[in-house]
C-alpha cells in the first residue's frame, strides 16, 4: 500500500498566511464593524442589522447603484463590439502585427491615476486638445460643469483605456482558429460576414465571456480614473459605488454604515461573478440552455 506524504501541504502554508492577512482578517474586521456602533476606540455598541437597513434606504446609494449599472452596461455595449472590430482589422502576422500589438497595448501600461490626469488636461476647454476642438466646432463642452459632458468624458476615457484589453483577447482568440476552417469557407464561397458569423464568432465565445467578465467586474469597481478626472462631480453625476463607499468611510468616518455597505458591495460583485462564470461555463461547453 502506497503511503501518502502530507508534508507537501506545508509548501502552500505561505500562501494561506498571505491570504489570511490580506483578505480573511480584513473581511472579518469589516463584518465586526458592520454590526456595531463604534463610539470610540474602546466603546462599541452592538446594533445588529441596523446599519444594513440604513444603507439600503439611502437614496444616494440608489443613485450611485443606478449610475454604476448604467456605466458598466455602457462599457460592455461599446468595448466588446469595438474590440472585436479592431481585432478583425489587425494584421495576422509579420512586423505589422507586432507593431499593431505594441501600439494597441500602450494605454494598458499607463497607471490609473495618470490616465485620469491625462484626460483632465485633454478635456480642458482652454489648453486641452479634446475640449478646445469640440468648443471650436461650436459645441458647448465643459466636463467640470455639465453632468452629461462629465459622464461622457469618463465613459470615453474608460473606452480608451480598457478597449485594448478586449482587442488583445479577441486577437489571441482569432489567431487560435485553425486555417482549415477558413480553407473550407473559401471552398464553399462563404462571404466575410458568413465567416465571421459561423466560424469566428462561435470560436470566440469563450474569449468573449472572459472579456465580458473582466470588463464588467473592473468597470463595476472603477474608482481612480473618475475620482482624479471629476472628483465624482459635477454634483453626483460621476459618483459611483466605490466613491460612495470612500465618502462614507473616509469623508464622513461612518465606519458602521461603510462596513455594512462594503459587504453589500462585495456580495453584489460576488453574485455577478457567480452568474457570469456559470454562464461562461455553459457557453464554453455548448450548453446554453
Amino acid at each position: 500500500m502506497k503511503t501518502q506524504n502530507n508534508r507537501a501541504w506545508f509548501l502552500i502554508l505561505p500562501v494561506i498566511v498571505a491570504v489570511a492577512f490580506s483578505a480573511i482578517l480584513p473581511l472579518m474586521t469589516i463584518v465586526n464593524y458592520s454590526v456595531q456602533d463604534i463610539l470610540s476606540p474602546t466603546q462599541k455598541v452592538f446594533v445588529g442589522t441596523e446599519w444594513f437597513q440604513t444603507v439600503m434606504r439611502d437614496t444616494e446609494l440608489h443613485g450611485a447603484l443606478y449610475r454604476q449599472l448604467l456605466f458598466s452596461l455602457s462599457v460592455l455595449a461599446i468595448q466588446i463590439p469595438l474590440g472585436i472590430l479592431i481585432a478583425l482589422c489587425m494584421p495576422a502576422d509579420g512586423w505589422r502585427a507586432s507593431l499593431a500589438l505594441v501600439l494597441i497595448a500602450l494605454p494598458l501600461l499607463i497607471p490609473w491615476n495618470v490616465v485620469g490626469t491625462i484626460w483632465q488636461i485633454f478635456g480642458r476647454g482652454d489648453i486641452g486638445l479634446l475640449g478646445y476642438s469640440i468648443n471650436a466646432l461650436g459645441i458647448g463642452y465643459n466636463y467640470t460643469g455639465d453632468p452629461f459632458d462629465a459622464w461622457a468624458t469618463v465613459l470615453v476615457m474608460d473606452i480608451w483605456h480598457w478597449t485594448p484589453l478586449v482587442v488583445l483577447l479577441c486577437y489571441a482568440g482569432l489567431r487560435a482558429i485553425p486555417d482549415a476552417y477558413y480553407q473550407a469557407a473559401r471552398i464553399d464561397g462563404a462571404s466575410r460576414w458568413a465567416v465571421f458569423r459561423f466560424i469566428q464568432l462561435p470560436k470566440l465565445r469563450n474569449v468573449l465571456m472572459i472579456a465580458v467578465l473582466l470588463r464588467f467586474m473592473d468597470s463595476f469597481m472603477i474608482y481612480t480614473e473618475p475620482f482624479v478626472l471629476t472628483g465624482g462631480g459635477p454634483g453626483n453625476a460621476t459618483t459611483f459605488l466605490s466613491q460612495y463607499l470612500t465618502q462614507k468611510a473616509v469623508g464622513q468616518f461612518d465606519l458602521g454604515p461603510a462596513a455594512a455597505f462594503s459587504l453589500i458591495y462585495f456580495l453584489i460583485i460576488l453574485l455577478f461573478c457567480f452568474l457570469l462564470y456559470n454562464w461562461m461555463q455553459r457557453v464554453g461547453t455548448g450548453d446554453s440552455k
